[in-house]
């Protein structure tokens, strides 16, 4: 069990939740900070006529407009049902669980006035795997991420869609099924739930935590690819990154050579002067990858940690007060720089498998005995060129975009969610990208037998060829690739530092 409280929330914590599909629970400082804020929002509705946004007062442009005390109830539920305009393809469920449990350490703090029944209801929800359906398309990321978020907000009053056990359901039907009362919510309470950016978010957890495993893997396939294309090791040599010392360049340097440790690939002797700079500067882009990831977890953690709705209540202070900490700038800059980082480490991977297939090296051309007869791995490196442009065009930036909405009232806006979605499937195309290299290097092993590797190459050729048998003549290698996607998943890499 997890307690959500004020605490700091780390993204090897949200790995380890996610994984272990951990049950949360409210701690008492998190109860205590929310019925402190309630409270004192109860009291300031109570004793005040003056207009505060989104409590007495319509929403956005409508923002001048007054509601009767009688009203406000129904002004919550309108909300809702409103904005909730998501449309395009379904958000996956990991994804989901994600933007729940963001949802639920933001309310935590204290500062949305939300009552702790609806906090503990999306708790509720959360353990027992009964996710809200949430569409792509609908966030500009700037007054929040409205329209998913009133997806997500929608089965706590009753409405809307959720996936429970393995089935796309009516949230209706669900809530009698496991005996819970639909909510209606109070003063402040879906703005609070709808203003934030945890779809935002949830995709750049997602994107960070899969890249830095994906990163992981890059360097593990450059060990392997090294042996398979008879590389030299003296690019990987310490003293090279101490005088330039990015942290990303040391660590991956180490890192491959590490990974090459006890094989016998330093004893080879190798006629070529130099390697090309897919295999030579891996320290050097890898590096700034690893580097970019380290700056991007921060960025990401810190909003994490953080209260992104509006107006914001402070019991402490006697205040209530309108700002601007849904616009989620503070993702959509970092999810562009993501999706640029993890792209590059798919762009040398494609170059490596080119200088693979080439026929170099003493390598057969395509890795294939008899070419002509058979194609070998010719087109695998056509695929892999194909999904490189595509991530290409996927680096184009959404944080640069911005569209005036509200009758100008969100005159400039972050186009995070569009970041999000697209960073999700630059790391898809990724796992591709390096599936085909893993299974092109383990494929050149064939012909470096019966040389030594090292241990955690051996232990990954033993058991990948298990699954993948060697490539002797051609075969349909679109299953190969989803065999190998699978099998890198699960498989688990040797720390070696």
């Amino acid at each position: 069990m997890h307690q959500i409280s004020p605490d700091h929330l780390s993204l090897d914590q949200v790995d380890h939740l996610l994984r272990n599909k951990t049950p949360l629970s409210l701690s008492d400082t998190a109860q205590t900070r929310l019925n402190n804020c309630r409270q004192f929002l109860d009291n300031t509705i109570s004793r005040t006529e003056r207009p505060v946004y989104g409590i007495n007062t319509g929403f956005g442009s409508l923002c001048d407009v007054s509601i009767s005390d009688e009203n406000l109830e129904k002004l919550q539920e309108n909300l809702v049902m409103s904005h909730a305009v998501g449309t395009g393809e379904l958000v996956p469920q990991e994804v989901i669980r994600i933007m729940m449990l963001l949802k639920i350490q933001s309310l935590s703090y204290g500062h949305s006035g939300v009552r702790v029944e609806v906090v503990q209801r999306l708790v509720d929800m959360y353990n027992a795997d009964m996710l809200p359906v949430i569409f792509e398309l609908g966030s500009l990321g700037a007054s929040g991420d409205l329209a998913p978020l009133a997806h997500l907000s929608l089965p706590l009053i009753g409405m809307g869609e959720v996936w429970h056990q393995g089935r796309r359901q009516r949230a209706d039907v669900v809530l009698k099924a496991l005996g819970w009362t639909p909510l209606t919510f109070k003063a402040k309470e879906a703005l609070a739930l709808l203003n934030g950016t945890q779809f935002s978010g949830a995709y750049a957890v997602w994107s960070w935590l899969e890249g830095s495993r994906l990163a992981q893997q890059a360097d593990f396939n450059t060990a392997i690819s090294f042996e398979a294309f008879n590389c030299q090791l003296e690019p990987l040599d310490e003293r090279i990154h101490n005088i330039r010392p990015h942290k990303g360049q040391i660590f991956v340097a180490r890192n491959v050579l590490g990974f090459l440790k006890g094989g016998e690939l330093g004893q080879i002797k190798n006629s070529s002067v130099q390697d090309p700079y897919a295999f030579r500067c891996v320290p050097q882009v890898h590096g700034a990858s690893r580097n970019a990831l380290q700056h991007i977890g921060d960025m990401i953690t810190t909003e994490m940690n953080s209260t992104t709705d509006n107006p914001l209540i402070f019991p402490e202070s006697n205040g209530i007060l309108s700002g601007g900490n849904f616009h989620a700038q503070p993702l959509a800059l970092p999810l562009d720089y993501l999706a640029i980082a993890l792209a590059e480490l798919g762009n040398i991977s494609e170059r490596r498998l080119y200088q693979l297939i080439s026929g170099q090296r003493d390598l057969p051309a395509f890795l294939i005995q008899d070419a002509g007869l058979n194609s070998g791995l010719m087109i695998a490196q056509y695929t892999a060129a194909s999904i490189v442009s595509q991530n290409k065009m996927y680096c184009a930036p959404a944080s640069t975009d911005s569209i005036v909405s509200w009758t100008g009232k969100e005159d400039h806006v972050s186009m995070a969610a569009n970041a999000g979605t697209k960073a999700r499937r630059v790391v898809l195309n990724l796992e591709r990208l390096l599936a085909i290299e893993f299974m092109a290097a383990m494929q050149g092993l064939e012909f470096r037998k019966p040389r030594r590797f090292s241990a955690p190459i051996e232990k990954a050729y033993t058991e990948y060829r298990q699954v993948v048998p060697p490539l002797v003549t051609d075969r349909i290698l679109s299953e190969d690739i989803d065999k190998t996607i699978l099998f890198l998943r699960h498989f688990q890499i040797e720390n070696v530092q």
